[in-house]
């Protein structure tokens, strides 16, 4: 304000009649052109200052945790607490080696990222855990979703089928996070053990599998987004289903009318135009479907059905006392399959309360090796009530 009184010609005494100050103020204040210098209030000691190059030595050598690097102080004579240490290394965590992530894009058609999520919603009146599987393209962020009971190998291969099958082809790779149903075991530097089924799967459907480095989930972190994006969207909008297929159905139906539709912030356009680019690098699907079916083998009994799972079912009389595969598909069929991995029988799964479910011409032979009846007159009966 003085400097531009003296601009418009003022005098002094003016500026300083204007400003209620002394003249002697506004004359200081021109010599010396600008405010004048801010005190500095006196840094305050804390109890930390003594150990603060401890700190530092401890955060260049990867220690980050406050209550590890605590404890090592405390064993120094640090008499503080944890909360003047943690504001102590807050702003320095930004320097942090595994903090700094690169984002790298995939080419068309490369990758897919394969995660599981979880959200307690609400299906036929009744509150329940659902886990849901995500499956995301790495170029167009194009991905798709799909609720399961369970979280196991078959939802997860049938997860991935209905992906491939809702996106009309098939990545080059699919990255999976370290769960049971791909991943037995990492074993000494990059090698991998797939289970043998997810390898089956990869083979009929041409991908390559890959797996996340343990503890480094973030190398699907594109995947992760869209579980969030589920999460806070599709399961915003809709709370309650009728059914788990009636929450299927509605999900194939946002993706196409709102996920799809979205505009993409990374790349800036919508995910369906950028799909559009990335569809014709995907492969074709195969001829057969991957069976995804549960199997377990069971022996025949005697009366020539076997157990499974609460209930039985019937077989052909021919298998009593043999070994048989049973297929329980995820629609709730069961097939049934000989030694030589022929069909023999198919059932619709049911309840142990609706009775054993009983095909009639599977034991047709074994009434006709059944010993015929001994027919004896009725005179016999009454010959020995006489004797009696």
């Amino acid at each position: 304000m003085i400097q531009e009184g003296i601009r418009q010609g003022k005098y002094l005494k003016d500026i300083a009649a204007e400003l209620g100050v002394h003249p002697r103020t506004v004359s200081r204040a021109v010599a010396r052109g600008g405010a004048p210098p801010g005190k500095r209030p006196r840094a305050r000691r804390s109890k930390l200052d003594p150990y603060k190059a401890t700190v530092d030595r401890l955060l260049t050598e990867g220690v980050w945790n406050a209550v590890v690097i605590w404890r090592e102080l405390q064993a120094q004579g640090y008499p503080g607490g944890k909360s003047i240490l943690r504001e102590y290394i807050q702003p320095k965590r930004v320097l942090r080696p595994s903090r700094a992530t690169v984002r790298f894009e995939t080419a068309p058609g490369q990758q897919l990222q394969h995660d599981w999520g979880e959200i307690e919603t609400v299906i036929a009146g009744t509150p329940q855990k659902l886990s849901f599987a995500v499956n995301t393209l790495g170029y167009s962020r194009r991905f798709h979703f799909r609720a399961a009971p369970r979280a196991d190998a078959e939802y997860t291969y049938e997860s991935l089928i209905r992906t491939f099958e809702y996106l009309g082809g098939v990545p080059q790779e699919v990255v999976v996070d370290n769960q049971k149903a791909a991943v037995i075991a990492h074993r000494v530097g990059d090698a991998v053990r797939f289970h043998p089924r997810f390898l089956d799967l990869a083979g009929h459907y041409g991908f390559r599998p890959r797996a996340c480095r343990p503890y480094r989930a973030r190398t699907k972190g594109k995947d992760e987004r869209m579980v969030g994006y589920v999460k806070h969207h599709f399961f915003v909008r809709y709370r309650a289903f009728e059914s788990l297929a009636h929450l299927n159905q509605l999900a194939e139906q946002w993706l196409r009318e709102e996920a799809d539709q979205r505009v993409q912030g990374t790349y800036g356009d919508v995910v369906a135009t950028r799909f559009a680019q990335e569809a014709p690098a995907l492969t074709p699907l195969p001829a057969v479907r991957f069976d995804t079916s549960y199997r377990e083998r069971r022996h025949v009994a005697w009366d020539g059905y076997v157990d499974v799972r609460g209930n039985r079912y019937s077989v052909p009389a021919r298998l009593c006392g043999q070994v048989v595969t049973v297929r329980i598909g995820l629609d709730g069929t069961l097939r049934i399959y000989d030694t030589d991995e022929a069909l023999v029988a198919e059932h619709t799964r049911r309840p142990g309360q609706e009775g054993w479910s009983t095909v009639p011409a599977h034991h047709a032979g074994l009434w006709a090796h059944t010993l015929a009846v001994v027919r004896r007159p009725l005179a016999v009966y009454a010959e020995v009530a006489a004797c009696s």
